[in-house]
């Protein structure tokens, strides 16, 4: 791993570490400690992700042709702002204009930082080097999680500025950091580089709305964060809250198993992934994340008693990390290696803005993870359900490298080409039509 790289891990896992000291607790601090509601809980969740829909669209095109370093800096430092103004407001309004700051920039991170990761490995590295920012990612995520939840206290809302003001440091740490990195000029970089014609930049988004690949990943990645992350940060906290129970550390320590099983299983998991068709490993994670809403149930049912409605809660989020940890190796290297020359930022870009549009419509679970909590868990069971059968249609339109790392692996390699490209390069052409 080269020092570029070492620095992106770094500063990804420090933010990270921030973020996870509020993501937990959004809704309470909201709805509870600023008394303002549920609907107002799910109206800061909304904001948060409109703030990205409004800045996705144009990231992709910003990358391409300026670098992702500069457009990470800018992000981390209005993300810092966001959290900041987000800890210190008492009002609705201000509340939702800090979201939407701290939404926009939060979510145009994560398509450069992903370019980023893509410039400073090659084919055969990027799976791993993915599997290791998720893994760094997850650690903090989770270790900030863990030690804000005995930080918060719901009778004083300057714990809560607290945590805010902690994430809102480590967003500019990130400045800090990704401000030192000097990007690789490698000779495979000219396959992830921008290239300058703009009359072929303006046409990607056409490009890639006429790439049936793309377009069929993008539907499995919204309904995939719709169930997971959509409902990790709003609606499933609203049901545990709400109708299990859970107590703001509960959710602190069940953060923290999905991080657990992260870090356990995380490299274990890699192993096998880089041997099967990505296809059927995203189709294996729907049927695990159905396992896991069943058991969320049982924890919302109140036969048993706290101890064990708290404990299946727990079981659920490090069920999660086990999908999770499956899907970390197998998207982001799925979508690199779509991504045509030239175009890695905006196919980065639209998956990213795939997956706010997921956040953004999965606070609507709120209402109803609180108040009709067994139909809430039935819908996410059968959308489980309905992920594994989206995952091998897609898998009908890959060629046998973007289905099958190890392919794509003997390839890196200087192995026989079995309808090969590599990352960066249009692979999935014959797939079009």
């Amino acid at each position: 791993m080269g020092a570029a790289m070492r620095r992106i891990q770094a500063g990804n896992a420090l933010t990270a570490f921030g973020i996870g000291f509020t993501v937990p607790f959004l809704y309470i601090y909201v709805a509870q400690v600023r008394g303002l509601g549920s609907m107002a809980a799910t109206s800061a969740f909304v904001a948060f992700a409109l703030g990205a829909l409004v800045a996705l669209p144009f990231t992709g095109r910003v990358i391409d042709r300026r670098g992702p370093v500069p457009v990470v800096i800018g992000a981390a430092v209005a993300a810092s702002v966001g959290a900041l103004s987000l800890g210190l407001s008492t009002g609705i309004v201000p509340i939702l204009l800090s979201a939407l700051a701290l939404g926009a920039g939060q979510a145009v991170m994560q398509p450069a930082l992903a370019t980023m990761i893509v410039w400073c490995s090659t084919p055969s590295t990027r799976t791993r080097a993915f599997a290791l920012q998720f893994f760094m990612q997850n650690l903090g995520l989770g270790i900030g999680g863990l030690v804000g939840g005995q930080i918060v206290d719901e009778s004083r809302p300057a714990s809560f500025t607290l945590l805010f003001g902690i994430e809102a440091v480590m967003f500019l740490v990130l400045a800090a950091v990704i401000a030192t990195v000097r990007m690789p000029q490698v000779a495979g970089l000219k396959d992830a580089m921008p290239q300058k014609d703009g009359a072929q930049a303006g046409g990607g988004w056409k490009r890639m709305l006429q790439h049936k690949a793309m377009v069929q990943l993008c539907l499995l990645g919204f309904v995939l964060f719709f169930a997971c992350y959509g409902q990790f940060e709003s609606g499933l906290a609203a049901f545990g809250t709400e109708a299990a129970g859970i107590t703001p550390s509960t959710l602190g320590f069940a953060l923290a198993a999905n991080t657990g099983a992260i870090v356990v299983a995380q490299f274990v998991v890699l192993r096998l992934v880089e041997k099967r068709r990505r296809s059927r490993v995203i189709a294996l994670v729907g049927l695990i994340w159905t396992v896991a809403w069943v058991i969320a149930g049982f924890s919302g049912l109140g036969h048993g008693s706290a101890v064990m409605a708290a404990g299946a809660f727990v079981t659920t989020y490090a069920l999660f990390g086990i999908g999770e940890a499956m899907l970390s190796p197998t998207l982001a290297p799925l979508v690199a290696d779509l991504a045509p020359e030239g175009s890695v930022g905006q196919y980065n870009s639209a998956f990213a803005l795939v997956k706010q549009m997921a956040l953004a419509l999965g606070p609507l679970g709120v209402p109803l993870g609180a108040g009709i909590p067994m139909l809430y868990i039935g819908v996410f069971v059968a959308v489980s359900l309905g992920i594994a059968g989206l995952a091998l249609r897609l898998g009908r339109q890959l060629s046998p490298v973007q289905d099958n790392p190890s392919l794509s692996r003997v390839v890196a390699q200087g192995g026989p080409a079995v309808g090969a490209a590599p990352a960066g390069v249009v692979a999935s052409e014959p797939a079009h039509a």
